[in-house]
């Protein structure tokens, strides 16, 4: 069994100085520590010494922390990462975990709380070790069962994570103590009864039941889930199947991660971006009237250079006037305050409006903009008009931006079950598909030798998708370079329940 000495720990940061100190702390530790200053460097230590833990930044040049991420689940599972995020990537840290990262650490941070997480990862490392030797003793003898499944009963009931498993009926059948901690359930209460009787929450639910009964085929298609058993406690829980020998699901396994410090840092920087943006508004509107003013009387007075500049100021002030409305947008979505007011929408109609109102812009690149919708009118849906309105704008516009002159723009509404499918579809510039999972994070712009003239602030696609989310809907999207894309949304027919 690995000791404390001879633990490997990798730390892959772009900043000399988070290196320097993780390494001056680590080695006191007694751990063996190596340094990559990016991702490549990180992932060759990987392949030529590979580490039990790795210390990652999610922001570093070249392959960022989340390729390196998904880089070292496909080679080895069973790395612990520790992702280093800051104030600002929070929501990458919530994603990194739900890919599997272990825990997290936010900078700046100091060398005890560094302590606390690596103390906490090297014991998960010797408890898993601890469990493959009560494995294999198991396998070597049946004399030292009781003792095997009673040292292996105390390691369960060690781990920091929550952790149940459920028969095939989804009647929970195993609990360890974190369970109870996070669920806030009392030590007499007992196992043996249907989730639903320990977690009031009808999707996880569900997707535990249809766990347990065997109904995913790759524990990689059972997405994770986030709810929250008390007011002020957030949980993220992944599910996985528990095989038998002929590999039979016998049951599933949750495994169930206290995420509240990440909600309320979250919380914390949502507010504080809506705060930030409503004191900036009012300034730079006055500043942008002002410009506005100022060159409509300079106009034949003024040199062409004073002109020019001043055109540009009133250009970048209307940008950040835009770039502020997008966040307070993005922060009302986040706080609930968006799809309140729904009433009847005849989506076809709503679509034909805004192409119209597009036509002049897409004629201006000679593009072709044409909208189709059966011929049969589509009963009306019930949903927030301004919500559909800024989704298939934002949409439409972004087909405009990133399709050639001369290209080609279609829109299309027909009914798909008990939704409506709406697609818009271009042969435009395309998106590599290394970027495809990127495009809908804040402030991400696809940027290359074609798009780098494109204004934008990043966030036209994120507030689509928040949008979209708020609606009870579902947004994919397919695209290839020079191939053009299809972004494709399906919104329910009939308003979406209260979560």
């Amino acid at each position: 069994m690995t000791d404390q000495t001879s633990i490997h720990i990798l730390v892959v940061d772009d900043e000399e100085g988070i290196r320097t100190g993780a390494h001056r702390i680590l080695t006191r530790m007694g751990c063996r520590v190596s340094q990559a200053a990016n991702g490549a460097e990180g992932l060759k230590v990987i392949h030529a010494d590979p580490p039990a833990i790795v210390l990652l930044d999610m922001k570093m040049p070249g392959i960022d922390g989340m390729e390196v991420l998904q880089r070292i689940q496909s080679l080895d599972r069973e790395i612990l990462v520790i992702v280093i995020t800051g104030f600002a990537t929070l929501e990458t840290a919530v994603e990194a975990m739900k890919r599997g990262a272990y825990d997290f650490i936010p900078k700046p941070f100091t060398p005890d709380q560094l302590r606390i997480v690596i103390n906490r990862a090297m014991e998960k490392v010797r408890l898993r070790e601890q469990a493959e030797i009560l494995a294999r003793e198991r396998e070597r003898t049946m004399l030292d069962l009781d003792r095997e499944q009673s040292r292996l009963r105390t390691i369960v009931d060690s781990l920091p994570s929550g952790l149940f498993v459920t028969n095939t009926e989804g009647v929970v059948v195993l609990m360890n103590p974190a369970c109870r901690h996070h669920l806030h359930l009392a030590e007499e209460v007992a196992t043996g009864m249907p989730i639903d009787a320990y977690i009031d929450d009808e999707r996880f639910r569900d997707l535990v039941l249809d766990t347990s009964r065997g109904r995913y085929i790759d524990s990689e298609d059972i997405p994770p889930h986030e709810f929250s058993p008390a007011a002020d406690k957030f949980l993220m829980a992944r599910c996985q199947p528990v095989r038998g020998a002929s590999g039979q699901c016998l049951g599933a396994l949750v495994n169930l991660v206290d995420i509240t410090t990440l909600k309320v840092l979250d919380r914390l920087k949502s507010e504080f971006v809506a705060k930030v943006s409503h004191e900036l508004r009012s300034p730079l509107a006055t500043i942008h009237e002002q410009l506005a003013l100022v060159l409509s009387d300079m106009i034949g007075q003024a040199s062409e250079t004073d002109q020019h500049l001043l055109s540009r100021a009133k250009e970048k002030t209307q940008g950040l006037i835009s770039l502020i409305g997008d966040l307070l947008d993005l922060s009302r979505i986040e706080s609930g305050a968006i799809c309140q007011a729904l009433k009847p929408v005849q989506v076809e109609k709503l679509l034909a409006d805004i192409v119209d109102f597009l036509q002049i812009r897409a004629r201006t690149k000679r593009q072709t903009l044409e909208f189709a919708a059966p011929a049969d009118a589509l009963p009306p849906i019930k949903a927030d008009p301004l919500a559909l309105e800024s989704i298939f704008g934002n949409l439409i516009t972004n087909a405009i931006n990133y399709t050639q002159e001369g290209g080609r723009i279609r829109v299309t509404v027909e009914p798909a079950g008990p939704n409506l499918r709406v697609q818009v579809m271009d042969n435009g510039f395309g998106i590599e598909p290394r970027h495809l999972d990127r495009i809908f994070e804040r402030f991400f712009r696809v940027k290359n030798d074609r798009t780098r003239f494109i204004t934008g602030t990043g966030l036209g696609l994120p507030i689509v998708k928040g949008l979209v989310d708020a609606l009870g809907g579902l947004i994919q999207v397919e695209s290839a370079p020079d191939a053009g894309s299809t972004f494709t949304v399906l919104i329910p027919t009939s308003a979406p329940a209260d979560d």
